[in-house]
């Protein structure tokens, strides 16, 4: 295993603990207790996941999984959130932002280690992909979180962009809003059907003409078909 995993949390107990229970797990753990310092570590020990508390004593969690997620070199890198705000709005808010996985505190380590190797692997597969053309004018690239439109970049979120590599993964196969939810955010089912149609809004407003290859199939779900 040997996965990197940064916490970034400044309850100095809470991360000891953490650490030393996915040490146990067999994962390479270093803390971080302000916003900053993950920051500097991030590209000189680059991490393979991030646990990021929303409470930091120099940043806003919500901002910083934003701005992981707004940047080329850090969108791909998973993100699970901790907190004590457990309310329904901002666990939406946050896997909307891009976020992995959620937890609340307090929570079971077993069970964060879980969803830690949970998250790693849905990533793994996402990676695996090869590149995929729609229609001879969207071009995916999952290896480097990266859409093009006739050649043009086309800025997506996290999230966007995991919808829309499932959609093309699987040409002509539609996808029930229950398996897109599965899919981006597994078990987690406080997002709520209507936040898949909200995301599909958003792509087909940012591929433009391309949008028309992103279909409705009424009643069911969506799919990607170029023919």
């Amino acid at each position: 295993m040997n996965e990197r995993v940064a916490i970034v949390e400044d309850e100095a107990d809470l991360a000891r603990l953490v650490a030393g229970e996915l040490a146990k797990e067999g994962f390479r753990t270093r803390v971080y207790g302000e916003a900053e310092s993950f920051l500097r570590g991030l590209a000189k020990e680059p991490p393979d996941l991030v646990l990021l508390d929303l409470m930091l004593p120099d940043a806003n969690g919500m901002d910083l999984c934003r701005r992981l997620k707004s940047e080329e070199k850090t969108r791909s890198l998973p993100v699970i959130m901790m907190t004590a705000r457990g309310e329904e709005s901002d666990r939406v808010l946050g896997l909307e932002l891009g976020a992995d996985d959620y937890v609340v505190k307090p929570f079971s380590l077993k069970e964060l280690a879980a969803r830690i190797r949970a998250v790693l692997r849905r990533g793994k597969e996402g990676l695996a992909l090869k590149k995929i053309v729609v229609g001879g004018r969207v071009e995916i690239d999952p290896e480097r979180y990266e859409v093009k439109v006739e050649g043009e970049a086309v800025e997506l979120t996290a999230t966007e962009f995991k919808l829309l590599a499932l959609l093309a993964s699987k040409k002509g196969r539609v996808f029930s809003r229950e398996q897109i939810l599965d899919h981006l955010w597994g078990h987690d089912k406080v997002v709520l059907d209507r936040t898949v149609d909200v995301h599909v809004k958003n792509l087909r407003l940012k591929l433009g003409p391309a949008s028309r290859f992103l279909i409705n199939v009424r009643g069911i779900g969506y799919k990607v078909d170029d023919e």
